[in-house]
């Protein structure tokens, strides 16, 4: 290129890639996304402008000093696009930003720090045959080889983030992805020259600049078709596994390394920097061509035609449709799952899943690869729906003339003129229409044949069962769900109810001990007991509404027992005796609270079968490797047929205020701590409630208890 033609090139080059940045700004205003592309487009604008500046000023002093400069925006290029490369199409770009923030800052403080701590062995300007001529010392090399591998980063994302995209969406991103591949694939290029070389011209870069006007006019073709808009891309966690990428930066790598050992022997190859950009414009027109859905869609149509071949292999497609929504543990999922595979493997851009309302008042949106207006259609007669679960095929809409057809052609548009006719394929199971799956807007806007309308009736009807078996599993945790919120609820009221029964019988024999001193004392303890009580149970309340929670601790049963016979005699009945035997046992890892609360629902069993008189006797004492708690008393006993069949069992009492909660209560408390609780008795003989508990109780295992 002549000098004018540089300039020009280089200026055009800055002003594209300002103009694009500023889009980016424009179209999605209060997005981490457009800031960091602007900031990547000007810096990309600035580097461009310096060394069409650095070209001017060959020969003088003033070129040092552009060099650095521009070597000052190449550190800072790889890590702004790097976080761009990470947060685009991300729905939290700044939470996922700050879960990378250490890759990203060390993307851009190491290349700063290598061009600005080590100055002397960075490069140094020198003059070949009258051209300057930038070498590399250790530190620029080390430089050189960051920007290489970052860049290399920054494609892998970018491949991710595509390959993630389905539908409306990849068509959007194409080719912003691809333009900033062409600009990151040429810097990969000069970076690996300039390895290979250790050095490299600076008036030389008409690659780059070319490269950037290109890469500038493909990313406008992506701003034309709203690359910034609102949508979500949730890529695979998978960074290596599978990439394109990494397998076309090696081979790259191979091929460079044979071609600067051919210009070593054969003293050059003249005309590289003209091959090159040759080569660049054709893998942009290939690429193009290969990502291009029309182009897959005629050549699959075309080896189907004319070589005999089903147009669908159908065992592939099933296998992936059966792999990506077997794995789906939610309706959302499963639809989300479904959608990318039909999209894919059917070339349909806007592919949306509804599922019926359990009540039949509408229709949900569950995904949507396209263009959807709303998330809820409520206007859908049952009469309507029942007529298209009746037919069981896909129904064209655009020729259906019914009012269902209407609602569905106006909830999901077509977004392009040439998108072809729309379907919708009902999902059955179990004989009942579950859901609708509707597709818009497909490539080359090609109509669907008698194989196509058949295989999305088969997909239509496993979906339609996957859809229902989540619902009758959502159904099974929501009942197990209530299930467990009733049992622990009635804990709690059970519990209440014991601290009720003490202010119960204190206010009793209020009215004939009011004037007794101690009684006043005892009142008052029991009072602030009981409210104690009342309020450990509301802060445990929040348990309820998730599973029962121990909170294991080191203590001895022999003092959790004293604590609950000291309420006991304090609201205790007139007639009845409490007698304690209370041995030292060793330090265990209990919840104090549930024992507590096995030890007072013990004791008030005890003391109801008593009548107005009677004795209950409390042991604790060593047993072995366990510690025993033995409640009995003297009162009415029990039969061995109760015992076995009713005692244990929640909600079921003799009593005609009792919850028939617990004994239930208590042998869920002590199994959970790994415990065994043993009840003997006989009518009119009283009743023994023998309680072990393992010493070494493993604290993590309370939790892990059903």
């Amino acid at each position: 290129m002549t000098p004018e033609t540089q300039l020009l090139v280089s200026w055009l080059a800055a002003g594209l890639c300002l103009l694009c940045g500023v889009a980016a700004l424009v179209l999605r205003p209060g997005h981490l996304t457009g800031p960091l592309f602007f900031s990547g487009m000007a810096l990309l604008a600035g580097e461009c402008w310096i060394e069409s500046r650095a070209e001017i000023a060959l020969g003088t002093p003033e070129f040092s000093n552009l060099v650095r400069a521009a070597t000052l925006l190449k550190s800072c290029i790889p890590g702004v696009w790097m976080a761009f490369s990470l947060v685009y199409g991300r729905g939290d770009p700044a939470g996922f930003l700050s879960r990378w923030k250490w890759v990203v800052s060390a993307a851009i403080l190491v290349p700063m720090a290598l061009l600005i701590g080590f100055p002397e062995k960075f490069q140094e300007v020198g003059w070949h045959d009258g051209q300057a001529l930038v070498r590399l010392k250790p530190a620029g090399k080390a430089w050189a080889t960051t920007a290489l591998l970052i860049t290399v980063v920054i494609l892998i994302n970018l491949e991710k983030t595509f390959r993630s995209s389905v539908g409306l969406v990849r068509w959007r991103i194409k080719y912003l992805v691809l333009g900033i591949a062409l600009i990151m694939g040429v810097r990969l290029y000069a970076s690996s020259q300039i390895l290979l070389f250790s050095s490299y011209e600076p008036e030389n870069s008409e690659l780059g600049r070319v490269s950037l006007v290109l890469g500038c006019l493909v990313i406008g073709l992506g701003l034309s078709r709203g690359c910034f808009g609102r949508f979500e891309i949730y890529p695979s966690r998978a960074l290596l596994q599978g990439s394109v990428t990494l397998f076309l930066a090696g081979g790259y790598f191979i091929v460079i390394g044979l071609i600067a050992q051919l210009a070593d022997r054969f003293g050059g190859l003249p005309g590289l920097p003209l091959q090159s950009l040759i080569l660049l414009i054709g893998a942009i027109g290939l690429t193009v061509m290969f990502l291009s859905e029309r182009f897959r869609s005629t050549l699959q149509r075309l080896i189907s035609r004319h070589f005999r071949r089903p147009e669908y292999d159908f065992r592939r497609i099933w296998t992936e449709f059966t792999r990506r929504t077997s794995s789906a543990l939610d309706a959302a999922s499963l639809a989300k799952n479904a959608a990318e595979v039909v999209s894919e493997y059917f070339h349909v851009m806007g592919v949306s899943i509804f599922r019926r309302i359990s009540d039949g008042s509408g229709l949900v949106l569950l995904h949507s690869t396209g263009k959807c207006r709303v998330d809820t259609l409520s206007t859908m007669d049952a009469t309507g729906l029942a007529n298209l679960a009746s037919r069981g095929q896909p129904v064209n809409i655009d020729r259906n003339q019914e009012g269902w057809s209407a609602i569905l052609r106006d909830t999901c548009p077509s977004q392009f003129d040439h998108g072809g006719e729309r379907m919708v394929v009902p999902l059955v199971a179990a004989e009942r229409l579950v859901g609708l799956m509707v597709l818009t807007d497909r490539v080359n806007g090609a109509s669907y044949g008698h194989e196509e309308t058949d295989l999305l009736k088969c997909i239509g009807d496993q979906l339609g069962g996957g859809l229902l078996n989540v619902a009758l599993t959502e159904e099974v945790l929501q009942a197990r769900e209530l299930e467990a919120f009733q049992t622990f609820s009635t804990f709690f009221v059970h519990d209440l109810k014991n601290a009720a029964n003490s202010l119960g019988l204190m206010l009793q024999n209020l009215p004939e001990h009011f004037n007794d001193p101690d009684f006043r004392a005892d009142a008052i303890s029991v009072v602030a007991h009981t409210v104690d009580r009342i309020n450990q149970l509301i802060l445990r309340l929040g348990d309820l509404r998730r599973e029962c929670k121990f909170h294991p601790e080191p203590c001895r049963l022999d003092g959790l027992c004293a604590e609950a016979l000291d309420a006991a005699d304090a609201d205790g009945l007139p007639g009845c005796r409490i007698e304690r035997d209370l041995q030292p046992v060793p330090t265990q890892s209990l919840d104090p609270d549930a024992i507590r609360s096995v030890v007072t629902n013990l004791i008030a069993n005890a003391r109801e079968s008593l009548g107005e008189t009677g004795l209950v006797k409390i042991v604790t004492r060593p047993e072995g490797d366990n510690v025993m708690l033995m409640v009995s008393d003297n009162g009415c006993g029990m039969g061995q047929d109760f015992i076995r069949t009713r005692l244990f069992r929640p909600f079921d009492s003799t009593k005609s205020k009792g919850l028939g909660i617990g004994m239930y209560q208590c042998r869920k408390i002590v199994e959970a701590h790994g415990g065994s609780i043993l009840v003997e008795s006989e009518p009119g003989s009283g009743t023994c409630c023998t309680i072990l508990l393992p010493v070494s109780t493993d604290p993590k295992s309370l939790n892990e208890s059903p």
